[in-house]
């Protein structure tokens, strides 16, 4: 892995920020989103004001001096609103034409676009991102680069928690599901299997749902809508997921600022780890599994102090623990 420059340390905190102020910004103009109107019903108008795309939403009120003034109100707020998210968006445009100067763009677009449509519906918290993808994240969290070779990857991992309410999920993903959200980062993404776990776009890029193992008194699937993926519970992630999480904010390849969650380094680098030494992991990945191990490892040994391997992470099984070994912690 190669250091940051001071040069580069500086831009990436810039980005940083201004992308903290505009995803607050971001949010704060969607809470004017899908209008207010006058609406007639039985001859008269009403202040109606929408809640979704269906048109859906409430009456406040016969039209009157006061609703009037409310309308007024809700038009003048988030004309301010868009103005100030444009201002800030114009900020971060030029902030990445810098990032792209300075070599600090690498996160690729498509896996960008959908961290950022799950960042702008308050959704990055239910979605861990796994594998490879994860690595943009602790590049940035401890102010380095790895090797390319270590971060080449074709697909994505979201590992949702299923701890959390799916119909408050469905709800925040405006009824379209996950496979919305990525037609919105990328309109070419299908369903590879009907009722599967993974969606590929016309690159074949290839974004996988999976989740915990969770009891037989939750047999129901995982899904945010009909025709959307369906979840695979895969054996192990019960680990990640009570595992702690790190947030940080990357660089994509256009130099736009990109959010991650994603699981602790030392729970990336043991789980890695001990995926290397499965006898049903393909034998192509398996070295590259323990070179990503041990990238990880030597970033948090020589950089990240803080995190001490001689902690134990309890949410970790003892197998996986005993990888420590392995990478000489």
């Amino acid at each position: 892995m190669t250091p940051l420059s001071n040069q580069q340390r500086l831009h990436l905190i810039n980005t940083q920020q201004i992308y903290e102020v505009r995803i607050a910004a971001f949010r704060h103009a969607r809470n004017y989103a899908y209008g207010m109107r006058w609406k007639t019903v039985r001859g008269a108008e009403y202040l109606f004001r929408e809640r979704d795309r269906r048109g859906n939403g409430r009456l406040m009120g016969r039209r009157s001096p006061e609703t009037e003034r409310v309308l007024a109100e809700f038009l003048e707020g988030k004309a301010r609103a868009q103005e100030r998210l444009t201002a800030i968006q114009r900020q971060l445009d030029e902030q990445a034409r810098l990032n792209k100067a300075l070599r600090l763009a690498r996160v690729p677009r498509v896996v960008a676009r959908i961290l950022r449509e799950l960042d702008e519906q308050n959704l990055l918290g239910a979605f861990t991102v796994l594998g490879t993808q994860a690595m943009y994240a602790y590049e940035v969290a401890g102010g380095v680069q790895f090797l390319l070779e270590l971060l080449a990857s074709g697909d994505v991992d979201l590992l949702y928690d299923a701890r959390r309410k799916l119909t408050l999920i469905s709800n925040r993903l405006d009824g379209g599901g996950l496979l919305g959200l990525l037609k919105k980062a990328d309109r070419s993404f299908e369903l590879v299997r009907k009722r599967g776990f993974r969606a590929a776009n016309a690159g074949q890029f290839m974004v996988d749902l999976i989740a915990a193992p969770r009891s037989m008194r939750e047999a129901g699937p995982i899904t945010f809508s009909a025709d959307d993926l369906v979840a695979s519970e895969v054996p192990g992630l019960q680990w990640l997921i009570n595992s702690p999480k790190l947030d940080a904010i990357a660089v994509d390849e256009d130099g736009q600022p990109v959010p991650f969650r994603v699981p602790d380094p030392r729970a990336f680098a043991l789980h890695k780890t001990w995926l290397s030494q499965q006898p049903a992991r393909d034998p192509l990945k398996k070295p590259r599994d323990l070179a990503q191990a041990r990238a990880v490892a030597q970033l948090v040994r020589e950089l990240m102090p803080q995190l001490d391997f001689d902690v134990a992470l309890t949410s970790l099984h003892g197998d996986v623990r005993a990888m420590r070994e392995l990478l000489g912690m």
